[in-house]
């Protein structure tokens, strides 16, 4: 038992290194979280971030059919996980979190690993409702993972259900807002994730795309997107309240520090060809104050002055 414990704590420790260096934003929107909670969202991220490895990292390159054995070997061992048992480490972080929060649901681990083979078999979407279902299945089912961690605030598995859709509904806005500020990163992989309808839509092309031209039908297909990443963080905003007390900070402070994204795309004058989109750890610190109040109940005084006043 101590051994398990030591290997455990190791474990923990790792999924902390990892999430602090790749993730952020996410880990300082986390970090107010309680200790128990804090480390089961690590955890978590851990095994998102190496689910994705598997087709971002040298395996890439590998033919579709073989990525696909790759991913049905992992989803079987999620489901080992599931079933108490780890192969190593950072399996055994998680096998903790799903013993500690039981409610937790196998689905959305397995719909991220499909999107996964999503990511290997396409690199353009003909329509918003192909980009959604990518959304989900990357970044939406991080939403539903993590509830379970967040609680409710009265404790009730009937106020979390009603904070799914606006747990999803963070998770496909964190997942467009990384689409529109990895636009030029993207093309460089040959890659185009805004659908081919809305291209269409503003008469811009793949050509002009993939040549970074930079004009006004790209702004206005710019402000389109924008506008529609807002809509999906608006939907998650009415979620907040319904998520237990000590979740409630970290979870607005990360949908807070994420959107500013979208200003500076706007203040870059919509360069995300050549500008990377990017909110230092001072301006992130400069918004926990209002994250704070935001994140206070909607009834309270200073909460309606901050929404009435926030710029």
């Amino acid at each position: 038992v101590q051994r398990r414990e030591r290997m455990l704590s190791k474990a923990y420790d790792e999924c902390e290194r990892i999430t602090s260096l790749y993730a952020k934003t996410f880990a300082l929107g986390t970090s107010f979280l309680s200790a128990e909670k804090r480390t089961a969202v690590r955890a978590i991220y851990v095994w998102c971030r190496r689910t994705d490895d598997l087709v971002d990292g040298p395996r890439v390159e590998q033919r579709c059919e073989s990525l696909r054995f790759v991913l049905e070997e992992w989803e079987r061992r999620l489901e080992e996980i599931f079933d108490g048992k780890a192969r190593d480490a950072l399996d055994l972080a998680l096998v903790d979190t799903v013993a500690r929060f039981p409610s937790m649901d196998i689905e959305p681990f397995r719909d991220m690993i499909a999107g996964m083979l999503m990511d290997v078999e396409k690199d353009r979407y003909d329509t918003f409702d192909e980009l959604y279902l990518y959304c989900y299945r990357v970044a939406g089912t991080v939403g539903l993972m993590t509830l379970p961690v967040m609680g409710s605030y009265d404790g009730s598995m009937e106020m979390l259900a009603r904070a799914r859709e606006p747990a999803l509904s963070l998770g496909v806005a964190l997942q467009l807002t990384n689409i529109l500020r990895d636009v030029g990163e993207d093309r460089l992989r040959g890659r185009i994730y805004l659908p081919r309808e809305d291209l269409e839509r503003f008469n811009y092309s793949e050509k002009d795309l993939m040549n970074c031209v930079l004009d006004s039908r790209y702004r206005e297909l710019m402000k389109f997107q924008i506008a529609r990443a807002r809509m999906y963080f608006e939907k998650a905003e009415q979620g907040v309240e319904l998520l237990h007390n000590d979740a409630k900070l970290p979870v607005r402070a990360s949908m807070d520090m994420y959107r500013k994204i979208l200003d500076v795309i706007e203040d870059n004058g919509y360069d995300n060809f050549n500008k990377r989109a990017y909110v230092s750890k001072n301006e992130k610190l400069r918004m926990l104050p209002m994250s704070y109040i935001l994140s206070r109940p909607k009834d309270s005084l200073i909460s309606q002055l901050a929404a009435r006043f926030r710029v």
